[in-house]
């Protein structure tokens, strides 16, 4: 069972667009919540009114508009809202709280699953591992981006180095969704919260990371946290979070990367002409090791 976050706010077309992506998946065990944060440009009203919510998508999508106070408030509201109804005990979709395991997935307005095997491929994958029904897990894959025309490899294994460089993009993971049940993202974290929120669920709820060699997402790019303003708070959250669950290991991660030219790396990564070759490399030297 797959739980589908989009969150909106004013997303004119794009709004469809991610939809679309969602609906056309050959694996139908899922359900969608789109939060919508109050939008004035009417693109949920012009969606209902064309008849797109067909009996088809109805059945399986819940809406809410209200305001919020930004990205992740409006994904903890759509989490929120995936709680059983205490009364019936029954999920909203179909799901059966005791026997099926469920995964989150928040996939932001402009950014599409790559094509429509991928719920049925992770759904597969997830079966092959035998995982125990107890265990807490996050499976991860590629994402496509789409500014820089590159596919983007996540790290294959997670340990303390590579959680420090960044982790898999909210786009590309899938939660089991009791790790949002003790707290959702922090909201002091502007910007960080997504990563800050990956920390902790592999340090305080002992998640273990599964990645999938397949692209997830086409990531849109250039969105809230890419402006220029957001990096420079993106950096001073990164340090507070790494410093909080890293401890002395976030000063010898922050010399390394000092000295492996971090700054011009992320340029190379980001640029239109050179990030092919550098995520072939980085790609290359993932699967060495």
């Amino acid at each position: 069972m797959f739980d589908i976050i989009v969150v909106t706010y004013n997303p004119g077309e794009k709004l469809k667009t991610t939809l679309d992506s969602i609906y056309s998946q050959d694996f139908w065990d899922y359900r969608v919540v789109i939060k919508d944060g109050a939008s004035t440009d009417n693109s949920l009203n012009i969606l209902r009114d064309s008849g797109y919510f067909d009996d088809f998508k109805s059945a399986r999508t819940t809406i809410i508009e209200a305001p919020d106070k930004g990205i992740y408030d409006a994904m903890n509201v759509a989490v929120e809202s995936l709680k059983c109804v205490e009364s019936t005990n029954e999920c909203k979709g179909g799901a059966n709280p005791t026997t099926d395991k469920e995964y989150i997935l928040h996939l932001n307005c402009g950014d599409t699953f790559s094509d429509r095997q991928v719920l049925g491929d992770v759904n597969d994958y997830i079966e092959e591992q035998g995982i125990s029904a107890d265990s807490l897990n996050i499976f991860y894959g590629d994402q496509f981006n789409l500014m820089t025309k590159t596919r983007v490899s996540s790290a294959p294994k997670i340990n303390d180095f590579a959680l420090y460089r960044n982790v898999p993009c909210h786009q590309v993971c899938f939660y089991d969704r009791r790790l949002f049940d003790n707290r959702g993202y922090e909201l002091k974290y502007r910007v960080r919260a997504d990563y800050e929120h990956f920390l902790y669920c592999i340090y305080e709820e002992g998640a273990n990371a599964h990645h999938m060699e397949r692209v997830i997402c086409r990531y849109e790019g250039g969105g809230f946290s890419e402006t220029a303003e957001n990096r420079l708070k993106s950096a001073s959250e990164h340090r507070e979070i790494t410093d909080h669950y890293m401890g002395r290991k976030a000063i010898k991660y922050r010399m390394i990367m000092a000295l492996t030219l971090q700054p011009l790396r992320t340029r190379l990564a980001e640029s239109e002409h050179f990030s092919k070759m550098y995520n072939k490399v980085k790609t290359m030297i993932y699967k060495s090791r």
